[in-house]
């Protein structure tokens, strides 16, 4: 005797709403880290849940998920009673940040050197000539904006997803400090370029061991001209 076979029950309204929710959580994070990470949400700025959700379009719940990965991924900072800050990084977390962000480039260097693909080092070398373009109109967000995209590119090219994934991390927190530096000066800008050409010419003839020492190097220097340019007088 045969049977029919049995159709997939329909989800209940339930699963169907809290799948809804994790979404609107979702892209409520990515917006605001968007937000974040570009400044556009300064450091120290104090979020209001019904204001995000208002501008979103979306309920709180959602609001209050993301604030709370956002919380966990370093972004923001909760406090009972007071509210939601976007997170303002010290000098002593950045200079921990900075030692830590040297070992993970130095890393990404040896291995971006092993691995990277032809199409990627030329995509690099376009960077930089963007980068020298910015420098002469001393543009320090649009240097900015490039810096991070180039350094993310050269982290993807090292294959290794673990990696990538503590880098951003790291470099997600460690540039609400750095922004900090575009308000003071664009100085530092053509040194960054010329370090930036040399990475990309150490990577491109696959010398793991330059390419370590120029990257690991590049985030000290870079420490030491951002506190510097944080030192000086407003």
């Amino acid at each position: 005797m045969s049977t029919l076979p049995n159709k997939r029950a329909a989800p209940p309204a339930q699963a169907l709403e809290l799948l809804r929710e994790q979404s609107l959580a979702s892209l409520a994070q990515h917006e605001l880290e968007r937000r974040i990470l570009s400044g556009e949400l300064a450091a120290g700025a104090k979020l209001n849940e019904v204001d995000v959700a208002g501008a979103l379009g979306i309920s709180r719940g959602p609001v209050r998920e993301a604030f709370s990965a956002l919380s966990r991924a370093g972004l923001l900072r909760v406090e009972k009673n007071r509210g939601v800050f976007v997170r303002e990084v010290s000098l002593e977390e950045a200079t921990e940040f900075y030692e830590v962000r040297a070992a993970l480039e130095g890393l990404i260097g040896q291995l971006a050197a092993r691995r990277i693909a032809i199409d990627e080092v030329e995509q690099l070398r376009a960077l930089v000539k963007r980068m020298q373009q910015v420098q002469k109109a001393r543009r320090a967000d649009d240097y900015f904006a490039l810096n991070v995209e180039f350094h993310d590119l050269l982290a993807r090219a090292a294959r290794n997803n673990a990696l990538l994934a503590n880098y951003r991390g790291v470099v997600n927190q460690l540039d609400l400090y750095r922004r900090a530096t575009l308000q003071r000066g664009a100085d530092p800008i053509p040194q960054s370029t010329a370090e930036h050409e040399a990475i990309v010419e150490a990577v491109a003839a696959r010398d793991e061991q330059r390419a370590q020492a120029l990257l690991t190097q590049h985030v000290l220097g870079s420490r030491e001209r951002a506190h510097a340019l944080l030192a000086r007088p407003t």
